[in-house]
């Protein structure tokens, strides 16, 4: 199984270097140095490290291949999606001013903030560009439908990022309205990349219903862990600070519940900003009043339906073990 997601994972970069090199010419050599720098291959700290964990196209591809189909002619939908996650992130670190990212400047610090929007949107046009090689392999009317799910995704990931800045002013926010923005923000995509390798590797509208299921679950379930582990987490597996969440005002999923709670937690919010010597003791009034708790039971609820639904999928040989694996590592993790 590992043999077969390091053979994905490396295709899956050479297939991402390729899509890229569209823009590997001599009067843009530096809009090129900042798509590569962006994904990890070029700079300072280029490596694995940089370059992140590839789980989007790596999940395309399983779902292809487990539902019977060839990966290899599903590699541009692989790039295509996580192209567009890098697009979204070359916005967010502007939208959010975050100076790093996976330890180094992030790109609007080396190359300035107009440069990057502009490398962004490249970067989202790269993606849409990469489906379109999925001509050579797939007929004209599946190529249709994996295309209107894709610009679809791509809209929904733009309507989560809108809540995700509109609640950063906002006082009046509930449990519910946390579910919504991490639908778009980080289930969407996951969702999309089971669905298209479903799709892509023939399987039936129910098989592929099913694969998107699994993928939307995984997403919650994934995010919610997040937002634990960015309260709780051992700073020395999540690579962070655990005093980031709180002390950046992040409305998670525990401080919403701490909002619900209206108890010592939530009035000490409202006093204004925290200070890091205060966020032990405001981690231990959310643990107190169980917000720790409820988070880690719609964790483990999420986690539960993500796995049941790609039971019902039934995905096939080493691909589906392999699938069920990493499933299992990513509901699991303590980073």
């Amino acid at each position: 199984m590992k043999k077969l997601s390091q053979t994905l994972l490396t295709a899956i970069e050479e297939e991402l270097q390729h899509q890229v090199s569209r823009l590997n010419e001599e009067h843009t050599a530096t809009y090129h140095e900042m798509l590569t720098y962006h994904m990890g291959w070029t700079g300072e700290g280029a490596g694995e490290k940089a370059r992140g964990k590839r789980i989007r196209p790596l999940l395309l591809l399983l779902a292809a291949s487990a539902s019977g189909g060839d990966w290899e002619k599903a590699l541009p939908a692989a790039a295509g999606i996580e192209l567009i996650h890098n697009f979204s992130l070359f916005h967010d670190d502007i939208q959010d001013k975050s100076e790093t990212r996976r330890g180094r400047p992030t790109a609007w610090k080396i190359w300035g903030i107009a440069q990057a929007i502009n490398a962004g949107d490249g970067m989202f046009i790269l993606a849409n560009l990469a489906i379109g090689d999925l001509a050579k392999n797939y007929p004209a009317d599946i190529i249709l439908v994996g295309e209107r799910i894709f610009q679809k995704t791509c809209l929904d990931l733009t309507r989560g990022q809108h809540l995700d800045i509109d609640y950063e002013s906002r006082s009046d926010l509930s449990v519910g309205d946390y579910w919504t923005m991490i639908a778009g923000k980080t289930a969407a995509l996951i969702s999309t990349s089971m669905q298209l390798g479903a799709l892509f590797g023939g399987a039936n509208e129910e098989t592929q219903n099913a694969y998107r299921d699994f993928g939307h679950y995984l997403g919650l379930a994934f995010q919610v862990q997040d937002d634990i582990l960015g309260i709780w987490g051992d700073e020395a597996l999540t690579g962070k600070s655990a005093a980031s969440d709180l002390l950046e005002g992040k409305k998670s999923l525990p401080v919403l519940y701490g909002f619900e709670k209206n108890e010592e937690f939530a009035q000490r919010w409202k006093e204004g900003s925290i200070e890091e010597a205060n966020v032990p003791k405001m981690a231990q009034l959310l643990e107190v009043e169980g917000a720790r708790l409820k988070a880690q039971r719609q964790a483990d609820q999420m986690t539960d339906l993500a796995l049941k639904s790609l039971q019902m999928a039934n995905p096939q040989d080493d691909a589906g073990d392999a699938l069920f694996s990493l499933a299992e590592h990513l509901l699991g993790r303590e980073a």
